[in-house]
């Protein structure tokens, strides 16, 4: 990954990086990024130093077909966690189990706390689980990160990337949690350190923060779309049926002239 993938996307998309020093040379660490773009689980693991193990969402490891099983093969290659974003307690429970134990090798955790790619390019709230019960049940450091213009490089359903943009990244300070140590299961606290989190995301990204949940965001711009598509499909119909009203009225007086003229020559 960082031998191959990492030259060529720098020769390709000449990314730029800020704040690395951020991120220390040894010890556990979790950053947390935003997420925009499948890309984002190249540039940010390939540009950086250290090996970072994401959580990636199941799909990944279980699409059927040849892609399917590239695909699971690449996020299994570069040491990837599946996680299941179905709702399965069992699953998220499996997840953060898997991401505590990344922090006691003294590796670095990355996790996407939206937990799925912003559909518009804006920020989303802070999903409650894996980033603050990680956090808090390890005291680890959490170092906020901020992805910028990869959306612009392969906007969401594009396979091909647009080599003409340059993203980057931007590192902030890492922010420590370890006042709330051991308070994994406060529901109140893990809110409180999510935000606190997405607040300096937000803020490294410029993005426009939205406090709803990415994944109810894309529900609604899948229903508005719906919505649009059944007004335009009705519009059609109703411009196709106005034509074809129109064109019976033309025959019809078209008809009745014909008829007037022959009524004409039959009285000459």
């Amino acid at each position: 990954m960082k031998m191959i993938v990492a030259p060529l996307l720098r020769i390709f998309f000449r990314p730029w990086m800020e704040g690395e020093e951020n991120i220390p040379d040894e010890g556990p660490a979790i950053l947390a990024s935003n997420h925009l773009s499948f890309s984002d689980s190249f540039f940010l693991p390939a540009l950086l130093k250290r090996r970072v193990t994401f959580i990636a969402k199941a799909e990944y490891f279980t699409t059927p077909g040849i892609k399917g099983r590239l695909t699971a093969a690449f996020f299994k290659g570069v040491g990837q966690l599946p996680v299941d974003r179905s709702g399965a307690r069992g699953a998220g429970e499996a997840a953060i189990r898997s991401g505590i134990a990344v922090i006691e090798r003294g590796e670095v955790f990355g996790v996407y706390p939206e937990g799925t790619r912003s559909p518009d390019g804006k920020l989303y709230r802070g999903k409650v689980g894996g980033l603050a019960r990680v956090a808090l049940a390890t005291g680890a450091p959490v170092i906020p990160v901020a992805m910028i213009d990869t959306e612009k490089v392969q906007p969401p359903g594009q396979v091909i990337p647009n080599f003409g943009v340059r993203p980057g990244i931007r590192i902030g300070r890492p922010l420590d949690f370890s006042r709330y140590q051991g308070m994994e299961n406060d529901r109140f606290i893990l809110r409180s350190v999510t935000d606190e989190v997405m607040y300096e995301i937000m803020r490294l990204s410029g993005q426009e923060y939205v406090d709803i949940y990415a994944t109810a965001a894309k529900r609604q711009l899948a229903e508005e779309k719906k919505a649009a598509d059944a007004d335009r499909k009705a519009q059609q119909k109703a411009e196709k049926a106005a034509e074809q009203e129109k064109a019976a009225e033309q025959e019809k007086a078209a008809e009745q002239e014909k008829s007037t003229e022959q009524d004409k020559d039959a009285g000459a």
